[in-house]
């Protein structure tokens, strides 16, 4: 049992699960970038035999990542182990993840095997993987519905077989707190080889319990965390990773442990998958929400004025708040933007992709008096958009909306290169604006969702807008930003169809459910 908690981060593989959070190859290095400065220990990259598109993400992940442990999901499968063994082999450190289902239901009914034969296939491939790196973790899945005894012998004899991690998945967010880490508890105390690795815990957040499960479980000895950036995943989500490292570094005196985070960077990596997802932050999330620090109330601000600790237990600025009053405008230079946005961690790869960025701002900010830290954000996401997207590209659009009179958009859009034009009447201005556009792209899918968010403050903020489609059981986010909704809208509808052109389905419909 050591003295500090391992941050296992899944938000490129059990995040990406949620309807809609599909990510690309370049949203996820950036994501996983992001992840690596803020000195998460593992990073769960993805699940390398659910598509070509999985394999190389989490390889271009294996390639970039030097200082944190990259991961590869696997099930308990030959073709699987193999597969992540493949991506991962870049990678300076990696692990192999494996899980095979150990609750009667999930054996019965999802597996059709018996419990021997569960055994037997969880220690076979734990032993393969081990043939790939000396960095094993097994995961019983739906280990929260499963009988302790059985899942003692099932841990008892992957231990054995060389994991040198033990993750115990409340998979379907089932358990409650005091429940819970009198699991973990048990397994510790009866599994007769428990010192030879670490426990871990990965829990769901069905009931809103999956925080407090997660630091019961620690409490009563799992020393290594999985969690997700904003709580992201599929359902309900996971445990949030913000609130997991501030519970414990808060409350040092509880705990008496801690972990390797560096906090400053959890809120610019919030928004980024905020931004990449299209996920908004609600203004109350607990660390990284836009009311997480605010005081209305009177009598709070009174304290807070007289003394920051009469109510708030951290600082706003150790969790990356900025307290920068340095603003943006039109008569800023490159060299000034430039320097922002590494200020914000952001990396530009190249001389061009800044030129781009810039050329970007200075459009923004000819529309508005002050270019804030959100909105270069947003310029960052939209340049990178844009540098993937091949077949539709936004050129230009008029709308007309009067009372009285039908909305009709018309739009200018470049498809592979040639430009066509399309117009369309709608029940409101986007609508009319949607179907300007399918008119010429015909693709056949279903909106799912559509939402707007101000970047920033004031009435000159940028929208941001997020487009969910639906085709063939694939399920993408679109995202655009500008001062003008409208504008907006489109570049997020067009962002989603581009996407949709480039996505391709996964090979079986389990990803990965731990």
């Amino acid at each position: 049992m050591t003295d500090r908690v391992i941050i296992f981060d899944t938000t490129l593989r059990d995040g990406e699960q949620s309807p809609g959070a599909s990510m690309t190859k370049e949203e996820k290095l950036r994501i996983a970038k992001s992840l690596e400065r803020m000195k998460v220990d593992v990073i769960e990259a993805g699940f390398p035999i659910a598509s070509p598109g999985d394999f190389d993400s989490v390889k271009a992940i294996a390639e970039t990542v030097t200082e944190s442990t990259v991961c590869g999901l696997a099930r308990a499968k030959k073709a699987d182990i193999e597969r992540a063994a493949e991506a991962l082999a870049p990678a300076p450190q990696r692990r192999i993840h494996t899980f095979i289902a150990s609750s009667p239901i999930h054996m019965e009914k999802k597996l059709g095997l018996t419990p021997d034969e569960v055994v037997e296939q969880a220690v076979a491939a734990v032993k393969l993987a081990r043939g790939f790196t000396d960095n094993v973790e097994f995961s019983p899945e739906d280990a929260g519905r499963s009988e302790p005894d059985f899942l003692c012998r099932l841990i008892e004899a992957v231990i054995d077989a060389g994991a040198g991690t033990i993750n115990i998945p409340d998979t379907v967010g089932y358990n409650v707190p005091w429940q819970f880490g009198a699991l973990i508890k048990q397994l510790i105390e009866r599994v007769p080889n428990a010192d030879k690795a670490i426990f871990s815990v990965h829990c769901h957040n069905d009931l809103g319990l999956a925080v407090a499960n997660s630091l019961d479980a620690v409490m009563n000895g799992a020393r290594q965390v999985e969690c997700t950036i904003n709580g992201l995943g599929e359902r309900a989500g996971n445990a949030s990773l913000e609130e997991v490292v501030m519970a414990l570094r808060t409350r040092r005196d509880v705990f008496n442990l801690d972990t390797n985070i560096d906090a400053t960077q959890i809120v610019p990596t919030s928004r980024l998958v905020s931004s990449v997802t299209g996920f908004p932050i609600q203004p109350n999330k607990a660390i990284v929400g836009a009311n997480a620090f605010a005081h209305e109330s009177g009598i709070h601000q009174d304290g807070v004025i007289k003394n920051r600790e009469t109510y708030e237990i951290m600082r706003a600025q150790d969790v990356g708040w900025s307290d920068n009053k340095i603003v943006l405008g039109k008569h800023s230079g490159r060299a000034a933007v430039k320097t922002r946005l590494e200020d914000l961690g952001v990396e530009i790869e190249s001389q061009e992709a800044l030129n781009e960025i810039f050329a970007r701002f200075k459009d923004l900010a000819d529309k508005k008096h002050e270019v804030f830290d959100d909105d270069l954000q947003a310029l960052v996401s939209e340049t990178e958009a844009a540098a993937t997207e091949e077949k539709y590209r936004y050129i230009a659009s008029r709308v007309v909306s009067e009372t009285g009179e039908t909305p009709k958009a018309e739009i200018t859009l470049s498809i592979d290169g040639a430009e066509q034009q399309s117009s369309a009447d709608g029940s409101g201005p986007v609508d009319a604006m949607f179907k300007a556009i399918e008119n010429v792209a015909n693709s056949g899918a279903s909106l799912l969702l559509y939402s707007v968010n101000n970047v920033t403050d004031g009435t000159d903020s940028q929208g941001e807008t997020t487009v969910r489609l639906s085709k063939d059981g694939r399920v993408v986010n679109g995202n655009g930003a500008d001062t003008d909704v409208i504008i907006a809208s489109a570049k997020a509808y067009i962002s989603a169809l581009n996407k949709l052109e480039a996505s391709m389905p996964r090979e079986h419909p389990q990803r990965g459910d731990v």
